[in-house]
């Protein structure tokens, strides 16, 4: 009964198709080429969303966040999607690309999370008989707000990942990683805490960020009116506080601009704006 109450979202052109019992789409998501989304239960998708090229989802429930920017080859689902717990969560402002997430158990992925290209999620684990001494596991992998995780990384079955916590690549986790610290490895070690730089050193990083930015929008042909007093820089008629990454002011191409290179240095402003990533020639 279910299935036959289904809704569908379909895009022939683009060979997008989408099948759950209820579809909700945010205001401004877009999508690539070649989607193939096959739910038993809901599908949510935020506001500003992006789900880009070949994206093959299969399970339950799929919510996806406000502002995810997903570039191309998605995987989600494998062995056990047809169970019940088989639901993925991706919180808000996240960034993904050609992923492979297994739904054998549940995945939460918290806000402001980074899955690296090639980076793989287990749920499950399993081969021979249990009865004849062989492993088999089960259990949830979650990884909590701010996360990096590091390109061609396997995140192991029953991982919790801690806020802020950084992966390094080609890391093997197989242990729950403490926040605010760095890990790598196989299987993953901590390497060290992250401790923030003092009140003295960031407004030197700041201005270092700053004369970086003076190349790139001469190459984009461009001459923004920069200044600065950390922790506010001034573009334009735009307010950016590097501090809280909030802003306020007028927008225009200017501050897309410079709001998506400082974004490489982890200083990520949000707005109704979407970031460009590639200059428009």
């Amino acid at each position: 009964m279910r299935q036959a109450m289904a809704q569908t979202h379909t895009d022939h052109k683009n060979d997008i198709y989408i099948k759950a019992e209820n579809i909700s789409l945010g205001r401004d998501v877009t999508f690539g080429r070649s989607i193939d989304i096959r739910l038993k239960g809901n599908f949510v998708i935020g506001d500003r969303s992006r789900l880009g090229d070949e994206v093959r989802i299969r399970g339950n429930n799929v919510t996806i966040g406000r502002d995810l920017f997903h570039s191309q080859g998605l995987r989600a689902g494998g062995g056990g999607s047809h169970h019940p717990n088989a639901n993925l969560s991706i919180g808000d402002r996240c960034t993904m690309h050609n992923n492979f997430i297994n739904l054998g158990e549940p995945v939460i992925i918290g806000n402001d999370v980074g899955l690296s290209p090639e980076v793989s999620i287990l749920t499950h684990g399993y081969w021979l008989s249990v009865l004849e001494g062989y492993p088999a596991r089960f259990a949830p992998v979650t990884i909590r707000d701010g996360a990096i995780i590091g390109y061609r990384s396997l995140i192991m079955m029953g991982v919790t990942i801690g806020e802020r916590a950084v992966i390094g690549a080609q890391s093997v986790v197989t242990k729950n990683a403490e926040a605010n610290c760095i890990y790598a490895g196989n299987p993953a070690r901590l390497i060290r805490k992250i401790a923030p730089p003092s009140a003295e050193v960031k407004p030197v990083l700041l201005t270092r960020i700053l004369k970086a930015y003076q190349s790139i929008a001469q190459y984009h042909s461009i001459s923004p009116v920069i200044r600065a007093t950390y922790p506010i820089v001034h573009v334009n008629k735009c307010r950016f506080n590097v501090e809280d990454l909030t802003f306020e002011g007028e927008e225009d191409e200017e501050t897309d601009d410079f709001r998506d290179y400082v974004r490489k240095w982890g200083l990520r402003f949000y707005s109704e704006r979407p970031f460009k990533s590639v200059w428009r020639w």
